[in-house]
């Protein structure tokens, strides 16, 4: 079985679900930080989203439209989920070329493993962001939650 639809399908399952946990929360809860202070919820959006632009900036051709989301964005539910939905079609088509190539630009050993890491450091966000949420007085609601 060729490994590319079944990476990029991974990819667009994890992409699906961080805009499923962003759509989860309650617009007025993205500026809620934990107890140990550090970003806020709309803050860790916007890091995952600036790192993928990070990586998106190697391959200049897959930035059209794109630019990182700035702090003072952060808390805008509307400029997280478009930069976020953008920056991960983005990111698919990084992998579907890097996949072709054999090789991520910047990344060793090779596209499969990008996407374990790209995915890996998401999902850490993702488990920050629910805790933050807790500790800021805005449980993420159990469907969402179990739905993720």
């Amino acid at each position: 079985m060729e490994l590319e639809e079944p990476l990029l399908d991974t990819w667009c399952i994890h992409s699906r679900i961080a805009l499923y946990l962003l759509d989860g929360i309650a617009p007025d809860a993205l500026s809620g930080v934990s107890a140990s202070k550090g970003r806020s919820v709309g803050g860790m959006f916007a890091h995952i989203h600036n790192v993928r632009v990070t990586w998106l900036e190697l391959t200049p051709e897959l930035m059209k439209g794109l630019k990182k989301v700035d702090k003072e964005k952060a808390a805008d539910k509307k400029v997280l989920r478009s930069s976020l939905a953008a920056s991960g079609q983005a990111m698919e088509a990084l992998l579907k070329q890097s996949i072709e190539q054999g090789k991520v630009k910047g990344f060793k050993p090779h596209p499969a493993a990008f996407l374990g890491y790209a995915i890996a450091h998401e999902a850490y966000h993702f488990g920050e962001i629910g805790m933050t949420l807790k500790q800021s007085g805005h449980p993420l609601d159990e469907k969402v939650a179990y739905g993720m």
